[in-house]
């Protein structure tokens, strides 16, 4: 067995018993918790994924502070610090801190720091990291939306700034909703690319629309595609067709992909109609894409994903993809009446749209 076919998998039992949070449902906070781990574990065990030759079950990087600096104000750090030695508390409404969520936090970090450079260094060719809490909300100065630390930007300037690793990146965000803090660390950056497709309310004004294209050099390489609740797996694949041609252009050395699965149809604090078949299809197509413009290297990075019974498929279609192996979805996902219910008008409309914004940034994208 050669490292050229081996799938890193980083994993470590705290994130499947730490930063528990402080109240019981059905308060919005109480889903990122620790069973999101232990489901997904005690599900690839079961399903002897993990016993796998080609997978390869790794720690997390351990990082310091002055790591974590990379990407956050020492006050933003310093906070989490000492609310976590207090004992926890609340941040705004949407973020929660326990007494173990600094450590976790880091650890979280040094986990995506670990899938990234792993792929980097030809040490795996693809890497998926359990971890949480999830990133892809945090600001430079604050935490937001469940996420403490931004795992992945930290990761990025982790090779920017320490490996000096400044080849072209490009991150594609799946998360139901938009990366708003992955958007704003690398607005401005040509080296970097940051496709996003998300759910949105068209009824109010919000970010994460189709004109944020970036600014500066980085003009162009800001690709927000809002969707309408409720989209379905046909829907999510015409969206995604977008990324053959950008890849492929753009030529990044390494694809990141921001794997949230709360687009899934159960997910409680997401409103759209994907099984876990259409994240199935969707690594497919990625590791298509990246054996022909980056040599197969892709870092899956855990983000949302809350339902419990469908988060363990939907990881599980990821890996499969990977190992090109055939995925089985469970047979509730079967014959569901609504994966008819196309948005595909709608969502022709939006990509006329972006497509149109697009084309003076890129030779690939026409009408």
């Amino acid at each position: 067995m050669t490292t050229d076919n081996l799938i890193g998998l980083i994993v470590d039992d705290d994130f499947a018993s730490k930063h528990i949070p402080p109240y019981p449902r059905p308060s919005f906070i109480s889903f990122e918790n620790p069973l999101r781990i232990r489901a997904i574990l005690n599900h690839l065990e079961r399903t002897n994924i993990l016993s796998n030759e080609r997978i390869l079950k790794v720690k997390p990087r351990n990082v310091s502070q002055a790591v974590v600096e990379l990407a956050h104000s020492k006050y933003h750090i310093e906070s989490i610090k000492r609310i976590s030695k207090m004992g926890g508390g609340l941040l705004e409404e949407e973020v929660f801190v326990t007494e173990d969520t600094y450590e976790l936090a880091l650890k979280a970090v040094g986990g995506a720091i670990e899938a990234i450079e792993g792929v980097i260094n030809n040490k795996y060719t693809q890497s998926f990291a359990l971890i949480r809490p999830p990133g892809h909300h945090a600001l430079r100065e604050k935490a937001s939306g469940l996420c403490i630390f931004n795992n992945i930007a930290n990761a990025i300037l982790y090779l920017r700034k320490q490996l000096n690793f400044n080849q072209k990146i490009a991150i594609v965000d799946v998360d139901d909703h938009f990366g708003d803090g992955l958007a704003r660390y690398f607005y401005g950056d040509p080296s970097i690319l940051y496709f996003s497709i998300h759910e949105f309310d068209f009824t109010e004004g919000d970010l994460g629309m189709v004109d944020e294209l970036g600014m500066d050099e980085g003009i162009g390489k800001n690709i927000n595609f809002p969707v309408p609740e409720g989209i379905t797996n046909e829907d999510f694949y015409y969206c995604l067709d977008l990324l053959d041609p950008i890849l492929t252009e753009f030529q990044p050395a390494l694809i990141v992909v921001a794997a949230g699965f709360d687009m899934y149809y159960a997910d409680p604090i997401g409103n759209c109609s994907l099984t876990s078949l259409a994240y199935n299809q969707f690594a497919d197509m990625i590791l298509k894409i990246a054996e022909n413009v980056c040599e197969g290297k892709i870092s899956f990075i855990l983000e949302g994903g809350y339902d419990i019974i469908g988060l363990p498929y939907c990881v599980e279609a990821i890996i499969k993809a990977l190992l090109k192996e055939k995925y089985e979805p469970p047979d509730y996902e079967k014959n569901l009446s609504f994966l008819d219910d196309s948005k595909r008008k709608d969502i022709g409309k939006i990509k006329s749209l972006l497509k149109n914004l697009l084309n003076p940034y890129w030779d690939q994208i026409k009408l």
